[in-house]
């Protein structure tokens, strides 16, 4: 039901429950006041824990609902649909040579780097890392949770990451503030990064991608990112690399346009696997 509803698009914002978590992360960092380290590590803890604990215990009131109306809620916690049209938005841009565009695109919808320098291929390269890992984050992981541990886990979940995507970051500001974010997301992330890994690298039949995956895993500063980004640039036989930060699958080409249908149709696969991987899991628990 959730992956039904998933085609018809987002619901509107003011509906949005990742919205809502969004504005109560955006109130909460405004209510900071921390000047040390361990000021700053409580107030970020306190106020993550508190919207974790309402994000799971809405979750848990639906724990009695219908599989149908259970669906309806668990689909605003999936991000498939937008995510592929973001690609494909980019991919359009790139195709009609319109680079400026598709660096807007991919700075607006997949990557919170400065895009304005990055030449076509980089950009490619870039919308490739983003679907990977958000295929992971956004699709795989949600869907794990909810097999898991029903719409509370899943809510809680969708709370971490969001939470990780606006405080996880090695700023002043945040550095210690967004650590409980951070931390928790990469302990949720680790099961959902390496089944998407492992799922592309089935679909995708090459002994090869398995050897840069083994290889380029680690290479990331995330302990997850590396795993599913890895696997794409093996199964694709690019080269992924972000400026002076990683590289994955150095000896590959360089990425271009015509590689995002291919990474696009990689990442449908591997979906489509992940998913069967979960029926199966939840059939056998019935």
């Amino acid at each position: 039901m959730a992956l039904a509803l998933d085609a018809w698009g987002e619901p509107p914002a003011r509906l949005h429950p990742v919205v809502w978590m969004g504005n109560y992360l955006k109130w909460a960092r405004q209510q900071w006041r921390g000047q040390t380290p361990f000021l700053q590590l409580a107030e970020g803890t306190l106020t993550w824990t508190l919207g974790a604990v309402i994000s799971a215990a809405a979750g848990q009131q639906a724990r009695r609902l219908p599989w149908w109306a259970q669906g309806v809620l668990l689909k605003p916690l999936l991000a498939r649909r937008a995510l592929f049209d973001a690609v494909r938005e980019v991919h359009s841009a790139l195709a009609h040579d319109d680079l400026p565009e598709a660096r807007r695109l991919l700075s607006w919808h997949l990557v919170s780097r400065d895009t304005a320098e990055l030449s076509a291929c980089e950009v490619a390269g870039a919308a490739i890392e983003s679907l990977a890992e958000n295929l992971s984050d956004s699709l795989i992981a949600p869907l794990l949770a909810y097999r898991v541990g029903g719409l509370r886990l899943a809510a809680f979940y969708r709370y971490a990451n969001t939470a990780d995507a606006m405080w996880g970051y090695r700023t002043p500001e945040l550095e210690w503030a967004g650590k409980s974010a951070a931390r928790t997301d990469d302990l949720l992330n680790l099961a959902p990064s390496r089944l998407t890994a492992l799922c592309a690298l089935v679909v995708a039949g090459q002994p090869k991608a398995w050897r840069v995956w083994w290889r380029d895993r680690c290479t990331t500063t995330s302990p997850n990112a590396g795993h599913p980004m890895s696997a794409f640039a093996g199964a694709l036989g690019i080269r992924l690399d972000k400026r002076v930060v990683y590289t994955l699958n150095p000896a590959g080409r360089s990425p271009c346009a015509a590689d995002l249908p291919r990474a696009l149709q990689l990442a449908e696969r591997t979906f489509g696997l992940a998913l069967l991987v979960l029926l199966v899991k939840g059939k056998s628990r019935a």
